[in-house]
């Protein structure tokens, strides 16, 4: 037998990819936890600034375009 193919060779390498995996899934698991708990603390701070809002206001246009500057002289014009 080769060197590659022998028996405790292919265990011990099968034992290592098996805690490799276990590991990665501990790691996965761990930033998904995180993720959850930082969306959760996330979600209440938001909740906290958005407490004051506003019901049925619109926000007005201070300054006006060109063409909305022409269409108000023209009524003006017709209302006079």
């Amino acid at each position: 037998m080769s060197k590659k193919n022998s028996l405790s060779k292919r265990k011990k390498q099968h034992e290592f990819d098996l805690q490799r995996e276990k590991k990665a899934k501990e790691e996965q698991a761990k930033k998904l936890q995180a993720k959850k708990s930082k969306m959760k603390i996330d979600g209440s701070e938001k909740k906290k600034k958005g407490s004051s809002f506003k019901v049925g206001k619109k926000k007005v246009k201070t300054k006006l375009s060109a063409l909305g500057k022409a269409k108000a002289s023209q009524a003006m014009e017709l209302d006079n």
